[in-house]
């Protein structure tokens, strides 16, 4: 069956990679609504650009008549939302862009769609869904044992995370007052190609290649469940399409790790597949800093109810995941070059100075 797909975010990290795989793999005709700002990045849509089926529109999402008017002209059967401002650090930093483009965009979004889907015909209105895409981040820290569930008390931590979960809440109680179809999903750490460089992986694999520091937060304990991007992208497609309205929906990689352990990896890694580096062994070039404030210590996530119930698993193992997306950093320095030199170098952030 053919779809019309809004997707909005699609030009960040994992929008970019959704939209791809729904290009190569369907027919369906999909609309990147994205603002393009620092994190978004159309040379992501690298051979998708100038396909029929793909359409882009330069939208931010809390513009209500640009997205009321995406809506009508569009008319899309399934709206995928990523669209977000997602890092932590930038959080801690200037709270206030998360709280409008999270929280009011969320909200702004969920209203038009809602006005839209009232006025569709039965069997239109009947095959309409919203998936509103989350993190692990809203609820909180993990102690050493436990994994986090579908039914997990909210606790965030970080400005960010904070208005995460406020999108969460919007989402489903946009179901739950006005009957609008919603799924939600919340992920683990995603990485991947063209993710963007403030992330810790593609950092690490950065710096290696220009002998920078390595930072690593605290003691490097911290553990991390890891997703491959094009996995996530699976499970979103299958909680978009089959997930039951209402429902939300874990979508994690099986793969912890402590910071430290996945650092230690990439740097063997680069010892492996850059043995000119005059930087080698990269693992000297580890630095621990200050810690992140609140930083939260461990993540995990419990994925049964998405394999039970939608046939969903991660295909990539952290180890072959993680060497896909080092080589592929190691092989494409024009993308993230344009990064480098313009709008983020690799400094710190999220600093709370008195």
């Amino acid at each position: 069956m053919s779809r019309r797909v809004m997707v909005t975010g699609g030009a960040g990290f994992i929008g970019s990679a959704l939209v791809r795989m729904i290009v190569a793999d369907t027919d369906w005709r999909v609309l990147n609504v994205d603002k393009l700002t620092y994190a978004g990045n159309l040379e992501s849509m690298a051979g998708v650009e100038r396909d029929p089926c793909y359409l882009f529109s330069r939208t931010d999402i809390c513009d209500r008549p640009a997205i009321e008017g995406l809506f009508a002209d569009f008319a899309p059967d399934l709206v995928i939302h990523l669209a977000a401002e997602s890092h932590v650090d930038r959080s801690i930093d200037g709270p206030a862009a998360f709280v409008d483009t999270n929280v009011v965009g969320t909200f702004t979004l969920l209203d038009a769609a809602l006005g839209y889907w009232n006025g569709l015909p039965h069997g239109r209105k009947d095959g309409f869904r919203f998936h509103h895409v989350s993190t692990d981040e809203v609820f909180g820290s993990l102690g050493v044992e436990g994994l986090f569930t579908e039914e997990t008390a909210y606790q965030p931590s970080s400005p960010y995370s904070a208005t995460k979960a406020a999108s969460d809440h919007l989402a489903l109680a946009w179901h739950r007052t006005y009957g609008l179809p919603v799924v939600t999903s919340n992920c683990s750490n995603n990485y991947g190609p063209y993710q963007f460089p403030e992330k810790l992986i593609p950092l690490m694999v950065l710096n290696c290649l220009d002998g920078k520091p390595l930072p690593v937060y605290g003691t490097g304990r911290n553990v991390r469940d890891w997703l491959y991007v094009d996995d996530h992208a699976r499970g979103l497609l299958a909680v978009a399409l089959r997930g039951r309205p209402g429902e939300t929906y874990n979508i994690g990689g099986c793969a912890e790790r402590t910071n430290i352990d996945v650092v230690q990896t990439i740097c063997a890694l680069m010892d492996e597949v850059a043995p000119e580096s005059r930087h080698r062994p990269h693992g000297n070039l580890v630095t621990y800093v200050t810690d992140r404030p609140g930083h939260d210590a461990r993540y995990a996530m419990d994925i049964s109810k998405i394999e039970r119930e939608l046939d969903w698993h991660p295909e990539e193992t952290f180890e072959s995941g993680l060497r896909k997306t080092v080589l592929w950093y190691c092989e494409n320095r024009a993308w993230w070059q344009h990064i480098r030199s313009g709008s983020y170098r690799g400094e710190r952030l999220g600093l709370v100075t008195p």
